[in-house]
């Protein structure tokens, strides 16, 4: 599938000893290089303040070099010839996979929004569920509204609507806020077509099909005990609704929609049909999820070769970005400049999303293609600790200590990946590691983290409530993900 797991002359040939730490031999200096790799990796971001690209980019070439790897297998050569770049195939075999996913997502994310997706998602639950049972219903919408769009994306957009049930209520902001906030970080953590999910399908190989089901086996579990966390400190610790975020919000929402106007963006004049929302955020998920199973239900055959052609998730999520396209623009009277527009705009914040996970992808390749991965393989096989549990904690760790949880996933994918390649595991069982390094992923949001202060400033909570509230939640999250897929990984 990826270029990644390809095999390379680097990666056919013993590990190296002729680099800076030649006087090392074999495991030991191997190990050595690793940990000095990660020493720095962590310095790089957290101190130095370096972008993750090129941190990582930085730290790939040095272990490389450290492990012994030559400048012709990292880099080729200049003149066309075999050698084979580990930096061009472990980002290209990343990058091919995970770009064109993430980049649909994001386009149908965006035209959701817009088009009020959200607004009418969050005020049928609030009329379904009642003034007593609102929390449920704002966690609900983070969930549903959370699958197609980013985690900064959903707090921007839904949170007037907290703000809104909040004030009607006179109760903590936490009640609303939380749940709703749970309900997005576990579809940016656990589900495709999120960054973190499909990057480590991509590096350790396996179908979207098991990571969607595994992440909502998983997830779905792990938000319901954190709904529960959420209404337990929302009844002992009150938020005011922050007035001054009202009142940004409002501008905000008038900034937008004239800027829509000014690019030729119809403004909707009626809201959309619920089940229309519902419906183009499901297609894709059950496309994918059918092309994944038929196999087992299905013999070869045309109407299997059909069922895996409309479930390969290129094809499933333009399929749903076509319908996006034609029920919520074309036929609410958009124009197609204006569809471009939202189109074009979204897909601005995605490059560096895109760069870290490439990057997270030549790390994976100099690992494996210097030994160096071998050599962790072999030292975590003599730990004794199950791969799961392995790939939780190294996560866990990464997330603790630079704060992305991004970084956190394709760094501990391409650590793990040798633990998995020999070891003749399901497809299933793969999913699961992949849920348990999300779930480490997202462990303890803190100071280091861009979400903490997102929580914080949008819902207007103090530094020390924020560590009580956000990142006490995270951990359940985290924790009850885990649980539910070291669990599973017993019977798989």
């Amino acid at each position: 599938m990826s270029l990644l797991l390809a095999a390379t002359p680097a990666a056919e040939t013993p590990p190296h000893t002729g680099g800076l730490l030649a006087l090392i031999s074999g495991t030991a200096g191997l190990l050595t290089v690793a940990a000095l790799g990660i020493l720095l990796l962590l310095f790089l971001i957290i101190k130095v303040r370096l972008q993750p690209f090129v941190a990582l980019l930085a730290v790939s070439i040095a272990v490389g070099l450290a492990a012994g790897l030559s400048v012709t297998e990292l880099f080729g050569t200049v003149q066309k010839s075999d050698a084979v770049s580990l930096i061009e195939s472990g980002m290209g075999g990343i990058l091919g996979h995970v770009a064109i996913i993430i980049g649909l997502g994001t386009m149908l994310g965006a035209i959701l929004e817009v088009s009020g997706g959200a607004e009418v998602l969050a005020s049928r639950l609030l009329n379904l569920f009642g003034e007593r049972r609102a929390p449920l219903a704002m966690g609900l919408t983070g969930l549903i509204f959370g699958i197609p769009v980013f985690f900064d994306v959903g707090i921007f957009v839904l949170a007037p609507i907290v703000y809104a049930a909040a004030k009607r209520s006179g109760k903590s902001i936490l009640l609303y806020c939380m749940p709703l906030l749970a309900g997005l970080s576990m579809t940016h953590a656990f589900l495709p077509p999120h960054p973190g999910p499909v990057a480590a399908a991509a590096l350790l190989d396996v179908d979207l099909g098991w990571v969607i089901l595994m992440g909502v086996v998983c997830g779905l579990p792990a938000v319901v005990v954190a709904w529960g966390y959420s209404a337990w400190i929302g009844r002992r610790l009150f938020v005011a609704v922050p007035q001054d975020m009202v009142e940004a919000a409002d501008e905000a929402k008038k900034a937008v929609a004239d800027e829509q106007r000014a690019e030729g963006v119809t403004p909707r004049e009626k809201p959309v049909p619920l089940g229309v929302v519902l419906a183009i955020i499901g297609t894709p998920l059950l496309l994918i999820l059918l092309a994944t199973f038929s196999s087992i239900a299905l013999d070869p055959s045309t109407l299997r070769s059909v069922v895996e052609f409309f479930g390969h998730p290129f094809v499933a999520l333009t399929i749903a970005l076509l319908l996006a396209y034609w029920l919520l623009g074309l036929r609410r009277g958009w124009s197609r400049k204006s569809l471009e527009t939202v189109s074009t705009s979204s897909l601005k914040p995605v490059g560096n999303i895109l760069l870290v996970v490439g990057a997270g992808g030549i790390f994976g390749a100099v690992l494996k293609g210097s030994g160096v991965a071998q050599a962790l393989s072999d030292t975590f096989s003599d730990v004794g600790l199950p791969i799961i549990v392995l790939a939780y904690l190294i996560s866990l760790v990464l997330r603790v200590a630079q704060g992305s949880a991004t970084v956190a996933i394709v760094t501990t994918a391409g650590i793990v990946l040798p633990l998995l390649e020999n070891g003749g595991h399901s497809q299933a069982f793969v999913a699961l590691v992949i849920m348990a390094i999300s779930a480490g992923s997202i462990f303890a949001s803190h100071v280091n983290d861009g979400g903490f202060w997102m929580v914080a400033k949008y819902f207007g909570i103090s530094e020390r409530d924020t560590l009580k509230s956000w990142t006490v939640l995270e951990s359940v999250l985290s924790v009850a993900g885990f649980a539910m897929a070291a669990l599973l990984s017993l019977f798989v």
